[in-house]
C-alpha cells in the first residue's frame, strides 16, 4: 500500500506520468482460466457460467446482443476490450453512459490519455494541478474542458434540428474518421461496423458540457438531443430481434433502458420475447432495494429478463472481464456470427 505521507507534488507533470495500458484480450488465452474456475466455487464459478452464457449468445445466430456500459471501466483499461468485442462481431448495440463513450474513449481518441495515480493522494492538491481523480486514475481536467469545446465545433457545423444520441455519436464517428489522433476507438470502430451506440442520460458527460455551450452560442438555430425517440430507436432494435442477449458492466440508466425495451414493445402492440440472455457484473448491492437497477431474477418480475440463462457476477469488472472477453475471443464462435449492422435500420 503506498505511504500515505509521502505523496506529495510539485506539478501537474509530477501528476500524470505514468499512462494506463488498455489490456489486449488477443494477447492471452484465457480458455484454460475459465475451464478450471468452472470447478471452483463462489465468484470464480459464476465468472465461468457467465463466460459460458456469453458464449451462447455469441453461437445463437438469431441473438442480437446488446454490450451496455456504466462506471469507469473504460478509463481504468478495458476500453480496447469493449473496441474489440464489437471489432470481432461479439456485439450488434452498445449502451452506455456519456462518460463512458465521450469522457473516456472519444477523450482518448482526441489523444489525450488516462493516467495511473492514488486512491490516497491529497484531492485539494490534485484541484491545485486541475486534475481530475477517478479512484486511483487521473485526468487532465484542462484536456477534459477541450473535448467539451470540440464537441461544441461538431455540434456547430449539424445542421439545427433534433438527434438522437445514436445519431450524434455517429456523426461523432464520422469526425474521427478524419481527425483522431488514436485510431480505432470505440466510436470510430462502431462507425465502420454499423453497431449503433445509445446513451440515454447523453448530457451527463462531456457531451452535456460542449451541447450547453453550443446551445448559448446559437440561442435561436441549435441542436437537441431527443432522448424519446432514442428509447423508440432501441426499442425498433427489440422488435426487430429474434432473440436477445445483454452483456452489462454495471447497472443504473444503460442497463435499465435496455431492458425497458421489452415493456416499451409490448405497450406498443408488438409481441416481443424477454432477454433470453443476461449477464451483469457489478459491485453494486440489493439490500438497499436496487442493486444498479435490479438483480436478473428481480427483472423477471417486471417481464424484462428470462431467468433461464442469466447470471449475476459479484465481482470488480477490470478484475474478471478480460477472462471472459478473452475465453470469447479465443473459442472463436464470432467467426461463424453475421454481421447486423444495426445502424442501417435508421438509414
Amino acid at each position: 500500500m503506498p505511504d500515505k505521507k509521502n505523496l506529495g507534488h510539485n506539478s501537474k507533470k509530477d501528476f500524470l506520468n505514468k499512462p494506463v495500458e488498455h489490456i489486449d484480450i488477443t494477447s492471452f488465452d484465457a480458455r484454460k482460466i475459465i475451464s478450471s474456475m468452472e470447478k471452483m466455487s463462489f465468484a470464480s464459478r459464476e465468472t465461468a457460467n457467465a463466460s459460458n452464457i456469453f458464449n451462447e449468445m455469441i453461437k445463437d445466430k438469431e441473438c442480437t446482443i446488446f454490450l451496455t456500459l456504466a462506471g469507469s471501466t473504460s478509463a481504468g483499461g478495458c476500453m480496447h476490450i469493449y473496441r474489440d468485442m464489437i471489432k470481432y462481431n461479439m456485439v450488434d448495440a452498445v449502451v452506455a453512459t456519456g462518460a463512458s463513450i465521450i469522457d473516456m474513449d472519444f477523450f482518448e481518441a482526441l489523444g489525450f490519455k488516462h493516467y495511473q495515480g492514488s486512491q490516497f493522494q491529497d484531492d485539494s492538491e490534485l484541484r491545485k494541478n486541475y486534475i481530475d481523480r477517478i479512484y486511483d486514475t487521473y485526468i487532465d481536467e484542462d484536456e477534459l474542458q477541450m473535448c467539451d469545446k470540440i464537441i461544441c465545433e461538431i455540434a456547430d457545423n449539424l445542421k439545427p434540428r433534433s438527434y438522437t444520441s445514436r445519431e450524434f455519436i455517429h456523426e461523432i464517428g464520422k469526425y474521427l474518421k478524419k481527425n483522431a489522433k488514436k485510431k480505432n476507438s470505440l466510436i470510430e470502430t462502431a462507425y465502420d461496423n454499423e453497431v449503433p451506440i445509445f446513451c440515454p442520460a447523453f448530457t451527463d458527460s462531456s457531451a452535456g458540457f460542449g451541447l450547453v455551450m453550443h446551445q448559448e452560442k446559437n440561442q435561436k438555430k441549435h441542436l437537441t438531443i431527443d432522448s424519446i425517440r432514442e428509447f423508440r430507436e432501441l426499442t425498433e432494435i427489440k422488435i426487430r430481434s429474434k432473440g436477445s442477449g445483454l452483456f452489462m458492466i454495471g447497472g443504473g440508466v444503460p442497463k435499465n433502458f435496455i431492458q425497458d425495451t421489452v415493456i416499451c414493445a409490448e405497450l406498443l402492440g408488438k409481441k416481443v420475447d424477454m432477454h433470453k440472455y443476461a449477464i451483469q457484473i457489478t459491485v453494486a448491492d440489493s439490500r438497499d432495494g436496487a442493486c444498479s437497477s435490479s438483480t436478473l431474477k428481480e427483472a423477471s418480475s417486471w417481464g424484462k429478463v428470462d431467468v433461464t440463462k442469466e447470471q449475476m457476477v459479484f465481482a470488480e469488472a477490470t478484475s474478471i472481464l478480460p477472462l471472459i472477453a478473452s475465453d470469447a475471443y479465443h473459442k472463436g464462435y464470432w467467426k461463424n456470427r453475421n454481421k447486423k449492422n444495426l445502424t442501417k435500420i435508421f438509414g
